[in-house]
């Protein structure tokens, strides 16, 4: 079965930077679209970042110049490398995970819901002060 382990969070001042770390395993990583999600506390979880399966990549505004996603298909490894960090990055981040096509690149770009989404990691907590 679909298992995604997000690592890499911690506290950081405000302008730091982290790398996020997402291990996929029990699925065929090469036809799978992956995404970054967050959550904010008393906020609707929000799409940060997302990567097809071709590698395009789609951002939140919010995170755009700041944030960069990539992957390792030999690995099945998603990243977040995320740079100028601001107290309102502050959340716990998730990755997602979809079979191509997927929508989560639309759903990212445009901030939709991701409700329809079925394959989550656990989080990993990210502080910014």
């Amino acid at each position: 079965h679909v298992q995604l382990v997000e690592s890499g969070g911690g506290s950081v001042q405000a302008g730091g930077s982290l790398r996020l770390t997402c291990a996929a395993s029990g699925f065929n990583f090469d036809n799978y679209c992956m995404g970054w999600f967050r959550r904010a506390p008393g906020k609707e979880r929000e799409g940060v970042a997302a990567i097809d399966i071709d590698g395009t990549t789609a951002y939140a505004d919010s995170v755009k110049g700041r944030f960069t996603i990539s992957k390792d298909n030999p690995k099945s490894t998603l990243y977040l490398e995320m740079s100028s960090l601001k107290p309102e990055d502050t959340a716990m981040y998730y990755c997602a995970a979809e079979r191509a096509p997927s929508g989560i690149p639309v759903i990212v770009k445009y901030g939709l819901g991701s409700s329809s989404l079925n394959h989550w990691g656990q989080g990993t907590q990210v502080t910014v002060s």
